[in-house]
């Protein structure tokens, strides 16, 4: 895949995303498209300052999140005009849909890594559904019979493991990681089965029965926390994130460094509650027909907590930094002085790790595994999860929240045709032409930066 020409990475290291170093640079040396190349963290001095230069970014091409957002918005609307009886919007099916979207959001996550390289993973589908069969399969009491903290433990180190060697074959003798990833998928898919075979279950392994190690690994899916866990938690996320962003915004003041004003600050820890509030209220609802089903799934708080790890990782620390350069120039990135080869093979780890995580969540939620799961199908909703996010398929831009919004928009589309009653093949063809839609809309974006002046062409 190409990689756009950009970003240098002598300038990335001062903590700014790069795609935003970028379009600074690039105010400077062509001053009359500095109103729309720069991001509006930097020229704006309040909040309504703030919102018109966002109109300005979005008018110049540069639509960030607003496409995914809106595109949430009208599913949510027509599939809950259109559902039978309305359901689409009730609390049972939106729990129901986050836990159908969970596998997409954290597949989606990982192809993020090598998304931002400018590369590509076909093969996390069926790494993370082996990564997935490895964990059942350790944790049945008539085998193995592992804990179930080991058992996950080994299945994402085995996940790590094959990312390291399809990364180590791309970025040592250059091979396309679209020809390597192929491999591995058919691969994987093969060690998948022998995998399933093995032990007296005829291939399809159970999460099924009395043992607690099998209930641990069901319960990431189906299990959930009390209502008032549920709020406790929620005020101590949302206290925690709330003040460090605020912490992190007025000492970037402070010291004279680029911070959104205050009024935008306090904006965000404001919907970061509201939403907070929103979710665990539609949680604690009762959502069972007979009887009391209540509570947030612990579904949420993995990837809310895998979400939270790559994002500092990504856009806090070095090696994050260097993703962005080197997705944006690779050749200036390696001029300076970055290992290249090292950050991508990294990148292909972290990617199967993920994985890994993703096909354990899928074992969870069927209560085990079995020859019928479709990793080639699984990869490329992820794929088409983080463009549709957000995520530039041409390297250097994009972040693992989209790859989050991408797959509700996945799981959405799913989750509304299947209340329809709609087959399957309608669920391909409007998820492909979503995919089409985020793909245009991200080309767009890009001329539209360049013809401003801002960036990558």
């Amino acid at each position: 895949m190409t990689r756009a020409d950009s970003d240098r990475p002598g300038v990335v290291d001062s903590g700014a995303p790069a795609e935003n170093v970028a379009a600074a640079e690039a105010a400077i040396t062509a001053p009359e498209a500095a109103e729309t190349a720069v991001p509006p963290a930097i020229v704006a001095q309040s909040l309504s300052e703030y919102v018109h230069a966002q109109v300005r970014r979005v008018r110049s091409g540069d639509s960030g999140l607003l496409p995914v957002v809106l595109a949430l918005i009208i599913i949510v609307v027509v599939f809950e005009v259109i559902s039978p009886n309305h359901v689409f919007i009730s609390a049972g099916n939106l729990v129901n849909l986050f836990l159908q979207s969970a596998v997409f959001m954290v597949l989606a996550m990982a192809e993020t890594f090598v998304l931002l390289l400018g590369d590509i993973d076909l093969s996390a589908g069926y790494v993370g559904a082996l990564g997935g069969a490895i964990a059942v399969q350790l944790v049945q009491p008539t085998t193995t019979n592992w804990p179930w903290w080991a058992a996950i433990a080994a299945a994402v180190v085995v996940c790590a493991v094959i990312g390291l060697a399809q990364g180590t074959l791309i970025t040592r003798l250059r091979l396309p990681s679209f020809i390597v990833t192929l491999a591995g998928l058919l691969i994987f898919n093969g060690v998948l089965l022998i995998v399933l075979a093995l032990g007296p279950f005829s291939g399809y392994p159970s999460l099924q029965g009395l043992s607690v190690n099998l209930h641990a690994i069901a319960d990431m899916m189906q299990g959930h926390v009390s209502p008032l866990v549920g709020w406790i938690s929620m005020i101590v996320i949302v206290g925690g994130l709330g003040t460090s962003i605020a912490f992190r915004d007025n000492r970037r003041r402070r010291s004279g460094l680029v911070a959104p004003p205050l009024g935008v600050t306090i904006a965000k820890i404001g919907l970061i509650a509201a939403g907070g509030f929103t979710v665990v209220f539609i949680c604690n609802l009762n959502r069972a027909t007979v009887g009391t089903l209540e509570g947030v799934p612990y579904a949420i708080y993995i990837v809310l907590g895998v979400l939270a790890v790559w994002t500092v990782l990504l856009e806090h620390t070095r090696y994050g930094r260097y993703i962005y350069a080197i997705g944006g120039n690779a050749e200036a990135a390696r001029r300076a002085g970055i290992r290249v080869a090292r950050v991508r093979t990294m990148a292909f780890v972290l990617c199967s790790f993920t994985a890994g995580l993703a096909g354990i969540l899928y074992a969870a939620y069927q209560g085990g595994m079995s020859n019928n799961v479709n990793g080639g199908q699984l990869v490329l909703y992820a794929v088409a999860a983080a463009v549709i996010g957000g995520t530039s398929l041409f390297g250097g831009r994009g972040r693992v929240a989209n790859g989050v919004l991408g797959g509700l928009v996945i799981g959405a589309i799913y989750n509304g045709m299947f209340l329809q009653g709609l087959a399957v093949q309608w669920e391909f063809i409007v998820t492909g032409l979503v995919l089409i839609g985020a793909v245009t809309v991200d080309a767009l974006s890009r001329r539209g930066a360049a013809s401003s002046g801002g960036a990558r062409p």
